[in-house]
Formats: structure tokens, C-alpha cells, sequence
């Protein structure tokens, strides 16, 4: 129990850095955006690497809007036959699904890394001597968290009320 308390407690942290993280990037997405907009129709220019910022920023904010949507339970899912079943077989299926979804998420933040590492080793750059494989580390990241997420919760009772 007192690693689970801790495991919370690290899950809190983490959410709350999420939180902010994710508020700063839509921020600057949104001063960005806005000055995209303005240079383009007062000085008929814009930031040439704007657009690619931007549709990173896109890409992280996905990412860990994902993240804390595993963590709120607001994520996607297929319920169809749970009210079928009873509290005991519900808690039990509850239970499989999110392992079985933790070890895919960690099959997915494993290839992501992979790629991050491949990115690396091509020394792409995206933008102002910014390599690629940097603004690619949310997709390991993210999945890792998420099987994280998963697996935690598989640890505790459904609380979905039965109608």
C-alpha cells in the first residue's frame, strides 16, 4: 500500500507539471499564432519556421492532453457489454483491460524511443539547428506515462455506478 501511495504521489506531480506544461505551450501557440497572423498581413512576411513550431507544439499538447486524460479516466472507451455484467466480473474485466492497455502503451513508448533514437542518429534538423529527435520525445514520454497511468489504476476498484 505504501508504494501505491507513492506511486499516487508521483502521479499527482506529474499531472500538475503536465498541467502547466500544457497551458504554456497553448499560450505560446496562441502568441505565436496571433504573430504569424499579424506579420503576414501588416509586412506581408512571417517567421519562416512559425508554422513547423507550431504543428510541434500541436503534437505535444496531443500528447499530454492524452496523458491527462488516462489520468482523469476521460479517455476513450468501449463499454458496450459492462452493464451486462456484475460488480465482481465488471471489476475483473476493469482490471484486464488496463493492464492488457498498460503493456500496449509500453510496447508503443519502447518504438517510440526506438525512433527517437534513430532520429538522433540521423542528425535531422527541423529548424534553427533544432534537432528533430528533440521535439520527439513526447511520444515516448507520453506512452510511458500512459502505461504508468494504466497500470496504476489497474489496482483499484471500477467506480462507475451501474444504471
Amino acid at each position: 500500500m505504501k508504494l501505491i501511495r507513492s506511486l499516487d504521489s508521483l502521479d499527482r506531480v506529474l499531472e500538475k507539471f503536465e498541467c502547466r506544461l500544457i497551458v504554456f505551450l497553448l499560450s505560446l501557440m496562441i502568441i505565436l499564432s496571433f504573430g504569424q497572423m499579424v506579420s503576414r498581413n501588416l509586412f506581408h512576411q512571417a517567421l519562416v519556421w512559425g508554422d513547423i513550431l507550431l504543428r510541434q507544439l500541436v503534437l505535444w499538447t496531443g500528447f499530454l492532453g492524452a496523458s491527462l486524460a488516462v489520468r482523469q479516466n476521460k479517455h476513450i472507451s468501449i463499454d458496450v457489454f459492462s452493464n451486462f455484467l456484475s460488480p465482481n466480473s465488471k471489476n475483473k474485466v476493469f482490471t484486464f483491460t488496463h493492464i492488457t492497455t498498460a503493456i500496449i502503451s509500453g510496447f508503443l513508448a519502447w518504438a517510440a524511443w526506438s525512433f527517437v533514437q534513430f532520429e538522433k542518429e540521423s542528425e535531422s534538423i527541423l529548424f534553427l539547428d533544432l534537432p528533430v529527435w528533440f521535439f520527439q520525445l513526447i511520444l515516448p514520454y507520453s506512452f510511458l506515462i500512459i502505461a504508468f497511468r494504466f497500470l496504476l489504476y489497474s489496482t483499484r476498484v471500477e467506480k462507475k455506478e451501474t444504471t
